[in-house]
């Protein structure tokens, strides 16, 4: 398994350990570096890029002169630096070519370098690991994440569910554990599978509200990493309460959650 990092930095005269797999991207502000970090905190620090880019490694791209991006952090590079938190950087246009190139290598290099002896392996293993988890009345799956050539994630597989799952997926649980998603429900909805990705890959615990196509259902989601490619969801059901017509997906499910 790949071990923790972690850099010391000064901020406001505080000494501060940060997990290098929590940095999204450093950018240079005059003498200051701003360290992004997941969960829209910002550190300041008198550091030097060239210093810092020593300090976190290979895993990371300079995307201009004053630039670091972490190569997880990245969704995809358009016209912008796309990042999987929903920021977008600008980067030297004459460089796209080669900045693909090693966003492309340094991923799949990352993604290639997950090793699984640290979780389950078979069903029953998955069963008797999470079996404080069969009883809640909330429904809980483990997923394992499907990664393409590209190594960017297309799908996911239930690894364990429990019976409050099937309840809400409307399938039993024999249908759905070692199934992928894919190919239970058709009309799989991408933006589940984006927020999945950057929990399993970055490490973030994500908290969401929208419609579910696939199950024609409300969803509260909590997804969070657990081992190494996948993540842990909780899902609450909250398409019970009356439908409010004339509003956005997501804005209809927050609303109905919060009983307005």
């Amino acid at each position: 398994m790949k071990k923790t990092k972690y850099i010391t930095i000064f901020s406001k005269k505080k000494k501060i350990e940060l997990n290098t797999d929590s940095i999204l991207y450093i950018i240079m502000r005059r003498d200051k570096a701003e360290i992004h970090v997941a969960g829209n905190k910002i550190y300041e620090t008198w550091s030097s890029l060239c210093s810092l880019r020593e300090l976190l490694g290979d895993e990371f791209i300079q995307v201009h002169r004053g630039c670091l991006v972490s190569a997880m952090a990245i969704h995809d590079i358009t016209d912008k630096v796309n990042l999987i938190n929903g920021d977008s950087l600008d980067y030297t246009i004459r460089k796209k070519k080669l900045l693909i190139a090693q966003f492309r290598s340094k991923q799949k290099r990352i993604v290639s370098s997950f090793i699984k002896d640290d979780c389950p392996v078979t069903e029953e293993e998955y069963r008797r690991y999470y079996s404080s988890f069969d009883h809640l009345p909330f429904a809980f799956a483990d997923i394992e994440m499907i990664f393409d050539e590209e190594k960017r994630a297309v799908d996911w597989i239930f690894r364990y569910g429990n019976p409050a799952l099937a309840k809400l997926e409307k399938l039993p649980l024999e249908q759905l554990i070692g199934r992928s998603f894919g190919s239970l429900f058709s009309n799989m909805d991408s933006k589940w599978l984006r927020s999945y990705e950057r929990a399993t890959l970055y490490g973030e615990s994500l908290e969401m509200m929208d419609y579910s196509p696939e199950i024609d259902t409300y969803l509260k989601v909590i997804c969070f990493p657990t081992f190494r490619g996948h993540c842990g969801c909780i899902l609450f059901d909250i398409s019970e309460i009356k439908y409010v017509q004339n509003s956005s997906d997501a804005e209809t499910a927050r609303m109905l959650y919060f009983g307005k």
